[in-house]
């Protein structure tokens, strides 16, 4: 029922609850991507493309929002589309440029497998009241840019830079 009152958690509380979230999630990742005859950082990159639609995204757009090189999602892009999971298209603007569009059966397939997991995921959050629900989007939406700079961070490889 939404509003119901959950327990009170201190910040270390959160923190730790947070880090056996996200093992679970990392494990969660490797195994689907196995079943898919995947690499985890192959499927974060397909799951850019699907979510991207329409707006296809180009391998720089991939390669920023992955936080790998140009180069390293060339690999990426290769063993996609040999998968059969993604096409390149030629941008219609720069044809210098290339876009990459998701395979519509390979959408398919992935979102089946995610589907009882999302379906959980969104009765569990049928718990919380809406406020509660935007302190949760909130915390997600400033916690992922935490994590992004810090990986940025990471990516500088700056011994001077506190991570």
């Amino acid at each position: 029922m939404p509003g119901t009152p959950h327990p009170s958690a201190t910040p270390a509380e959160a923190l730790s609850a947070m880090d056996h979230l996200i093992a679970a999630h990392l494990i969660g990742q490797q195994e689907l991507a196995r079943r898919l005859g995947l690499t985890v950082t192959d499927l974060v990159c397909f799951t850019f493309v699907r979510r991207a639609g329409e707006d296809l995204l180009t391998a720089g757009d991939l390669a920023a929002r992955a936080h790998v090189t140009t180069g390293a999602v060339t690999g990426i892009l290769n063993r996609l589309e040999r998968a059969g999971y993604v096409t390149r298209r030629p941008d219609p603007r720069d044809r210098r440029r290339v876009r990459v569009a998701a395979v519509p059966e390979a959408v398919g397939r992935v979102e089946a497998m995610y589907a009882g997991h999302q379906r959980r995921l969104a009765a569990l959050l049928t718990d919380y009241a809406p406020d509660q629900l935007a302190v949760l989007t909130d915390w997600f939406t400033r916690s992922t840019a935490l994590a992004h700079e810090y990986l940025e961070k990471l990516n500088r490889d700056d011994p001077t830079e506190e991570c």
